[in-house]
């Protein structure tokens, strides 16, 4: 895949903020596959240091509101004034069960690299997102995820770097989860192309965390990690 939009970004500004595989491949890859406007109000849910609320805002001409936890919103204020984006993203502090916005809101709610830590308890995508999201809004994420589920437990090779929470699970798995759904039409459930070329970037990186995944990678060796998109329509 050609990533015309994402490879304009600086590459070593994209790297000092990573917090995971290349998040502008990944939502490049993504929005391909969803309209989005320029009079859009998005939800960018788990933005981490905002990179994807910078694409979104510059590529579409998008309002964002850059959601965090961990991620302080007057540093991400000032990395969006940076490309003078202030006007178009506005920086905010929440909690994924606790999200203080209004209710039919938002055209958009995306959520890159993130959703796999809130959203995997059924119930949640209609207790916590849909509510937000306006009729016939776009709800889009990129999760990290198995090309299979572990049926005979987690393989040898990477019981080391296994950690519960991570919430790795298959795409199947994840179609059946918003598939329960009434709420929603599901549009698309597919793997990304730049799963390789996304954790190659990341890995890359001089990060400590991009650092200490290198080696599970390694072991991981392409057999059993993919990147899964999911993108439905409110009804």
């Amino acid at each position: 895949m050609n990533y015309k939009r994402s490879n304009k970004y600086d590459m070593e500004f994209s790297k000092t903020n990573m917090m995971g595989p290349n998040c502008l491949k990944i939502i490049e890859e993504l929005t391909n596959k969803m309209e989005i406007t320029p009079n859009m109000k998005i939800l960018d849910l788990g933005c981490g240091t905002g990179l994807t609320s910078i694409y979104l805002a510059k590529e579409f001409g998008a309002t964002v509101f850059a959601t965090d936890l961990w991620i302080s919103p007057s540093d991400n204020f000032d990395r969006f004034k940076k490309f003078n984006l202030e006007e178009k993203i506005i920086p905010i502090h929440a909690e994924a069960h606790d999200l203080p916005f209004a209710h039919h809101y938002f055209d958009a709610i995306i959520s890159i690299d993130a959703y796999n830590y809130f959203g995997c308890e059924s119930g949640y995508l209609e207790k916590h997102i849909l509510p937000l999201v306006k009729k016939n809004g776009l709800i889009g994420i990129a999760v990290p995820g198995l090309k299979n589920e572990f049926t005979n437990g987690v393989p040898k090779e990477l019981i080391p770097f296994w950690q519960e929470n991570m919430n790795f699970y298959s795409l199947k798995w994840w179609k059946n989860l918003w598939s329960k759904s009434r709420d929603i039409e599901l549009k698309e459930v597919f793997s990304l192309q730049c799963h390789k070329e996304a954790w190659q970037d990341w890995l890359s990186c001089n990060n400590e965390y991009a650092i200490s995944d290198r080696k599970m990678i390694e072991v991981e060796n392409g057999k059993y990690f993919d990147t899964i998109a999911l993108i439905a329509v409110s009804k």
